[in-house]
Parts: structure tokens; sequence; C-alpha cells
């Protein structure tokens, strides 16, 4: 007796009728939604920073309470500076600490160490930024400002390390390095989950060849993690270009532009500047605190975009290889 059997249905109709599925439905609608909310929640600050900032561009520098007769320009430029400048300065203090504490929690410590390391990591990254400012302003810079006389002593020839030494130990320098320990966790927590998803194969194979532990990192881990470093460099370049409170309570501003490490005349960030004179603002000078804002917003943005674009270089390279 002939049997007669229906044609399988084919992958495109299975998507199909997944799709119809009432939970991939919900799934699918839910994420949409998340996805257009962070769209349209992007876009109304970025409305609300523009039409806010106008009057900072229009009105009479003469009469606006924070520029006085200044130019915005002159006004955004030391906070410009100094927020990129102490930015930067912690990124290259915390970028190879984070690097190495990764790659030891990862390939050379015990299991045990490196579950308490890693525990630690994580609850670093959860203590509030005014902890940390407390503790840079009334603890940190106190035991540094001997260290930073010896630096003017020995390296004053350095323009980095030049100039009067500040008696607080309320300096740029500071407030750099207090944002190093504050982004550590994050770039420590990222770079050891891009370094232990590194193919085992790749990490076997290069030690089967004689390589060395150092010289299997070398050739097969850290170029596998290029792409995850930078997203974890860029992710705490971001955090520290936002930092607030703990800057405000370290920094002794002065609001000029210096590369000066040590000395009590500090250009001062974008946030820290808000932070400070907000409170005293009104009129035309709120407009000039929200441009401020819309700068900082601008200039934060940029920089995910530019890691955004690295990682995706990076993988287009690696794909082409």
């Amino acid at each position: 007796m002939a049997t007669t059997t229906d044609n399988p249905p084919t992958k495109t109709e299975s998507r199909r009728g997944a799709r119809r599925r009432p939970g991939d439905l919900a799934f699918s609608g839910t994420a949409l939604a998340a996805g257009i909310t962070i769209l349209l929640l992007l876009a109304a600050v970025s409305v609300f920073l523009i039409a806010e900032s106008v009057p900072a561009f229009t009105s009479d520098p003469d009469e606006n309470p924070i520029l006085r007769g200044a130019t915005f320009l002159e006004y955004v430029w030391p906070l410009i500076f100094g927020t990129i400048w102490a930015a930067i300065l912690a990124l290259i203090v915390a970028a190879p600490l984070a690097i190495g504490i990764a790659l030891f929690i990862s390939h050379y410590a015990p299991r045990r160490v490196s579950a308490t390391l890693g525990y630690i990591i994580d609850l670093l990254a959860a203590v509030p930024s005014v902890v940390f400012g407390l503790w840079g302003g009334l603890v940190f810079a106190g035991m540094a400002q001997p260290f930073y006389a010896w630096l003017n002593e020995n390296l004053g020839w350095i323009p980095l390390f030049g100039g009067q030494v500040s008696s607080t130990g309320r300096t740029i320098l500071t407030a750099a390095l207090v944002l190093a320990i504050m982004v550590l966790p994050i770039m420590t927590a990222i770079s050891r989950e891009v370094f232990l998803q590194t193919p085992v194969l790749h990490e076997e194979a290069a030690l089967a060849l004689g390589a060395t532990r150092w010289e299997m990192i070398k050739m097969a881990v850290l170029p596998f993690a290029r792409g995850g470093m930078v997203s974890a460099a860029m992710l705490a370049l971001g955090r520290a270009l936002g930092e607030t409170m703990a800057v405000t309570m370290v920094l002794s501003v002065s609001g000029v532009v210096t590369i000066e490490l040590l000395t009590a005349t500090n250009p001062t960030t974008i946030p820290a500047n808000i932070a400070l004179s907000f409170p005293e603002a009104y009129g035309d000078g709120i407009s000039v605190l929200i441009a401020t804002g819309l700068v900082l917003f601008v200039l934060t943005f940029g920089v995910n975009a530019l890691a955004r674009w690295i990682v995706a270089r990076r993988a287009e390279f690696s794909g082409a290889n």
C-alpha cells in the first residue's frame, strides 16, 4: 500500500510559524518598544538641551550673571579642557592596572583567589561616588601632598610638575587619581570577562608550541580581547567625563587652562562647575550652565561613537583575516 507523506516545512515557513506564537510576539514587541523608548528619550534630552541653551548664545554677555562679559566659548573652553584632561589622566593610570588585574584574575590566580578578587572588584563598582570624593578630599589629598612636593623638587623641570605646589594636595592630579580608582572596577570587570572568552584551543595551541604563559597571553589572549579592552576603556572614559561629586569634593577650582598637575590653579570640569554654580544661577545664567551640559552631552556621545567605530573596525579587520 502506497503511503503519502506531507512535505516538511521549509526553514522560512518554520520561522514564520514561530513568529506567530504569542510569546515570541510579546518578546519582539517588548524589545522593539524598549529600543524606541531609548531613542525617544535621547531625542527628548537633545531637544531640551538645545532649546534651553539658545539664550546662552543670544543674550548679552555683559548682562549674563555667569558669563560676566566673556563669550560662551571663552567661558566653556577651560571647562572642556579640564574635563578631558582629568579623564585622560585617569584613563592613563587606570588602564594598565585594570588590564593587569584582569589578566591576573583570569589566567594567573588560583580559582579561589580569582573568585574572591572578582567579588571585590564587583563590589568596588557599587561604591557611591560621594564616598570616593570624601576619601579623596579629606584623606588622600593630604597623604599625596608630600609626594607632590618631592615631585616638584626633583622633577620640576618637567612642565607637568612645575609651578607652586598646592599646600592642600587638592589638585587636578588628585582628582584624576580618584577618578582612576573609580573607573578601575569597570575596566577590570569588562576586561576579565573578555579575557575569559578567549578560545581555549587558541591558548592550548600556543602552549603546545612551546610558548610560555606570558607569550601565550601576548599571542592568543590580547589580540582576541583588543576590541573588548577598547570598549572597556571608552566606557571608563565616559564615566570619568561625567563624574560630578568626586571631582567637586576633591578639586580646588580656579578655572584656568594649564597642564601643571601639582598647583592650586586647576582647571575644573563641566559637571563640577554645573554642581557648584547651579544653586546661585538665575535667568540666562541657567541657560549657560545648560549649554555647558549640552557640550558635555556631545562630548560623551562622541566618545561612545568613537568606541563603537573602533570596535567595529577591529571586528571587520579580524573577519578579513
